[in-house]
């Protein structure tokens, strides 16, 4: 018999599973409390994740496209040309606040259902509520701390593996060094611009962007990998703790409609732990009717 909680094998020497403590017989998923699906939306978090990190990476390596607009620039003195390394940076950065927008709304739906579901779990002890599923993610200054307590419930209450939760550190400490990283190289960066002339004229004048540019490379670094290493370890984390939970709610009691399903027992007919249903009673025959013959009695 195995464990409905992790899968790992009972022994009946045991009153509870080994690896998660789960009482022996106790169902996957406790009836009545309702669960929400999370394969599908993991599958597309995912895929939005990666490519809000993809999208970063882009604009991280910016610098490097400035670099070149702003040595054309200084060969022909054209002001045109800087102007337009400032609007393909704002090209570049579009399709990452799309990709953001889309990561961060398809993430918090996803945080807040595979929370609910640990509401329907026997042996699940989380230590943050539902709403802290979405207000960890809104809430300045807890959206630092709360979106990795979240992740850690849900990572030790879904897949039930120890050895797995340095992947909730890496994502935590590679987020945080992304979140401020970044908006310290921002303020940096356009405190550097603000000294920069605004109507060039010369040779050294233009020749301040072309530094500008080749300076910002550098810094830029530091947050695009922590940004890579951040998406890489959600990814692994989503696409986990969505597996473990579909596969628990798979091994899930079915229940008959109207009936009422009841840890440690089956629910389909003829199967142990439930009786049969009663077979219909059985009907006596009836003789057929034969009709009278015209003129008289049968045999008349």
């Amino acid at each position: 018999m195995n464990c409905q909680t992790c899968g790992d094998p009972t022994s009946p020497a045991f009153e509870e599973c080994r690896r998660c403590g789960t009482r022996v017989g106790q169902p996957a998923v406790s009836p009545g409390v309702p669960t929400y699906g999370v394969r599908g939306l993991a599958v597309a978090g995912a895929f939005a994740v990666g490519a809000a990190t993809l999208c970063y990476l882009l604009t991280a390596l910016f610098p490097l496209v400035g670099a070149r607009l702003a040595r054309s620039a200084a060969e022909q003195l054209d002001r045109d040309v800087l102007l337009g390394a400032v609007l393909a940076e704002v090209l570049f950065s579009l399709p990452y606040l799309l990709a953001l927008l889309t990561a961060g709304t398809l993430v918090v739906i996803w945080t807040w259902r595979a929370r609910k579901n640990l509401d329907a779990f026997p042996g699940a002890v989380p230590n943050l509520s539902p709403a802290w599923a979405i207000a960890g993610w809104l809430v300045p200054l807890a959206n630092f701390v709360v979106p990795a307590r979240v992740l850690a419930d849900l990572l030790r209450n879904s897949v039930w593996q120890r050895r797995q939760s340095w992947l909730v550190g890496v994502w935590w400490v590679s987020w945080l060094v992304f979140l401020i990283g970044d908006r310290f190289v921002a303020r940096a960066e356009q405190q550097r611009y603000d000294r920069l002339t605004e109507l060039p004229r010369n040779d050294a004048e233009f020749a301040t962007y072309v530094r500008f540019y080749e300076d910002a490379l550098a810094p830029r670094l530091v947050p695009a990998v922590a940004c890579l290493v951040a998406g890489i370890a959600f990814v692994v984390l989503i696409r986990r703790i969505s597996a473990a939970q579909q596969d628990r709610l798979a091994r899930a009691v079915p229940v008959w409609p109207g009936q009422p399903g009841w840890p440690g027992q089956s629910a389909w007919p003829g199967e142990p732990g439930r009786p049969a249903p009663a077979a219909p009673m059985p009907v006596a025959p009836t003789s057929p009717q034969v009709p009278p013959t015209p003129g008289g009695t049968i045999g008349a």
